[in-house]
């Protein structure tokens, strides 16, 4: 299949597909992120009561565990995948508009089920809209399809993280919940509108293919030695970014900013960039390919780091007029590293899937993914109370080198193979 025309590509019917994927993934995370916070904060729970929340995010880490359920067995109707889709889609609307009703005084314990059972419909979510989206998109429009998805995903955010705040000031929570959760009507409706992919017909015959198949076939098509390098490099790439960014808000507010420049610049400066990045990104690799993308733009977000060790190198002695500029240079160097890193390894991952166990292989990739946020990071305090601000981001870094390296392995520069010829060689 000839390259399509990029522009051409980002206006198709499947790229616009991929803005409902996106958004409907992305919204019930920051609803858990952003809203659910504010509401129990405003309702008069104590801060070590809504810190105590963040442990309903454990269904993201591990949603690889019944991913296979979603590869073996299809609901009866909407086929494999969309049958899924819509339930999760109905089950989420239903559960955020209910928390809503709820008062989180005298319903404490059932708003932490019900929070949960979020979670664990975003991560169910999460599994068969990352298949359905993999096994729709052609090989050459995963890395654009990848980077539409993402960037709809941030901009999923603004729904809980701005629009209901400001709704929530005027109106009742209960209202504010529900229209909420409706956000999520629309990516219902594209469930229902939408063609099953042809792919997701290739369903494992058994429960035990569904579990053991995916592992299996993953490391025989690779080699057992590539396939720990690619398990490797999907646990490396983002390190050094990922690390380098735990503590933001606390590095700049020990740089001498105000919480109010923080929130000025980082809101402007940190979400267009990354936006804009991941589409041009995405846009890119069209024509270029996914192997060259993760160089040049890991090679960004290593810049990126670098930009935090300048910002702590001049400290608090940087002079008033240049503070916000080198502020917003910082965080938007970042923010556009992080939407090209992200659209290119994001389509890497989804190249290196099987269609008959998408779902089980995304889950295991994009969880193995997610370890560097949710355990690495943990020591991110531990290191600069060590090391200091420079030493920390030094070491950032150095950290963000091995899953460069790994590049020579894993994804060329003068390559970038299809993945189901790998697979047709072998079948």
């Amino acid at each position: 299949m000839s390259h399509p025309s990029a522009w051409r590509a980002l206006l198709s019917r499947r790229m616009l597909i991929c803005v409902f994927t996106g958004f409907s993934s992305g919204l019930p995370l920051y609803l858990l992120l952003n809203l659910v916070p504010a509401w129990l904060k405003t309702e008069g729970l104590s801060l070590k009561a809504i810190g105590a929340f963040a442990l309903i995010q454990f269904p993201y880490t591990w949603k690889f565990l019944w991913s296979p359920m979603l590869d073996r067995y299809a609901l009866p109707w909407l086929g494999r995948r969309r049958g899924w889709m819509a339930l999760s889609h109905i089950g989420l609307l239903a559960a955020v508009a209910w928390l809503g009703q709820l008062s989180p005084k005298d319903d404490l314990a059932f708003v932490l089920v019900l929070t949960a059972s979020i979670a664990f419909l975003s991560a169910t979510l999460d599994i068969v809209l990352d298949a359905f989206r993999r096994e729709l998109l052609h090989d050459e429009e995963l890395g654009l399809g990848s980077a539409v998805h993402v960037n709809a995903y941030r901009l999923a955010g603004l729904v809980p993280g701005s629009l209901a705040l400001i709704l929530a000031d005027h109106l009742p929570w209960g209202q504010v919940f529900v229209i909420t959760a409706a956000f999520m009507l629309p990516g219902l409706v594209m469930t229902l509108m939408v063609r099953e992919p042809l792919a997701a017909n290739a369903a494992p015959r058994t429960l035990r293919e569904a579990v053991v198949e995916p592992f299996h076939e993953f490391f025989h098509r690779n080699g057992v030695q590539t396939a720990l390098l690619i398990l490797a490099f999907i646990l490396l790439y983002k390190l050094g970014d990922s690390l380098c960014t735990a503590l933001a808000t606390p590095f700049y507010l020990d740089m001498g900013y105000s919480k109010t420049d923080i929130g000025l610049v980082a809101k402007n400066a940190g979400l267009w960039p990354s936006v804009i990045g991941g589409l041009l990104g995405g846009l890119w690799m069209v024509r270029t390919g996914i192997n060259r993308a993760l160089w040049l733009f890991g090679f960004v977000q290593m810049v990126a780091i670098l930009g935090f060790a300048w910002l702590a190198w001049l400290g608090t002695a940087t002079p008033d007029a240049s503070r916000l500029a080198v502020l917003a240079m910082v965080i938007g160097v970042e923010a556009l590293g992080v939407g090209l890193g992200t659209a290119a390894f994001v389509a890497f991952i989804a190249r290196s899937t099987h269609p008959a166990y998408t779902a089980t292989q995304l889950a295991l990739f994009t969880s193995l993914m997610a370890v560097p946020r949710t355990l690495i990071n943990a020591s991110a305090g531990w290191l600069v109370e060590g090391m200091g601000w420079l030493g920390f981001f030094g070491l950032c870094f150095v950290l963000a080198i091995p899953g460069m390296l790994l590049l020579f392995k894993v994804a060329p520069w003068g390559e970038d193979p299809s993945p189901m010829t790998q697979i047709e060689s072998m079948s």
